[in-house]
């Protein structure tokens, strides 16, 4: 966990991960009820969330598999090469680009990181355009489709034109710094 106080990095490791178990694990039936015998066997995949899934990754115990909407061959990777601006990312998964670089990084997935990067690229201008352009009142449609890294990120924006529309209707230009106030001692 990079941001141990950060909540939206609890957030998204929260995530569930497609795991295969690699071997036979005991009390841990909860993964799999199926059966009374409170245990896995090996070769069984299940979804766990992504901080525990990297704890069994790293000791070994399981593999993880990429999830579906980062899969090479899933639909959302056309999607987002056609036009990423239109892809409802956070119905995917509300911390799409910060979990994406984790399970990336975990199980060096070589193709997740170029995806991130398009979506990002493609959306960012988009955002921030909507953000200096749309009514603040107004919570217009196109919000419900981005992510919550986006959603900071027009917030932003939309709290940066705010602050340049009232700098600029209200107040002088420029101020008199108060160290020139002040008469200097005479140098003997």
């Amino acid at each position: 966990m990079a941001n141990y106080y950060d909540i939206d990095d609890i957030l998204a490791e929260e995530e569930l991960v497609p795991a295969v178990f690699l071997q036979t694990a005991n009390e841990v039936g909860i993964f799999d009820c199926a059966d009374d015998t409170n245990k896995v066997e090996a070769g069984t995949q299940v979804e766990m969330p992504f901080w525990l899934a990297q704890e069994l990754y790293v000791r070994q115990a399981v593999s993880i598999k990429v999830p579906p909407y980062f899969d090479t061959k899933a639909k959302t990777r056309n999607e987002i090469g056609a036009d990423a601006a239109h892809v409802d990312l956070r119905s995917l998964c509300p911390y799409f680009y910060n979990f994406g670089c984790k399970i990336a990084r975990l199980i060096g997935e070589k193709t997740i990181g170029p995806l991130l990067l398009v979506a990002f690229q493609t959306r960012y201008r988009k955002v921030l355009i909507k953000a200096h352009t749309a009514a603040s009142i107004v919570a217009p449609k196109h919000l419900t489709l981005l992510t919550k890294e986006e959603t900071k990120l027009y917030e932003a924006g939309q709290s940066s034109t705010a602050a340049f529309k009232k700098w600029r209707m209200g107040g002088p230009r420029l101020q008199k710094a108060s160290v020139l106030g002040r008469k200097r001692k005479p140098v003997e």
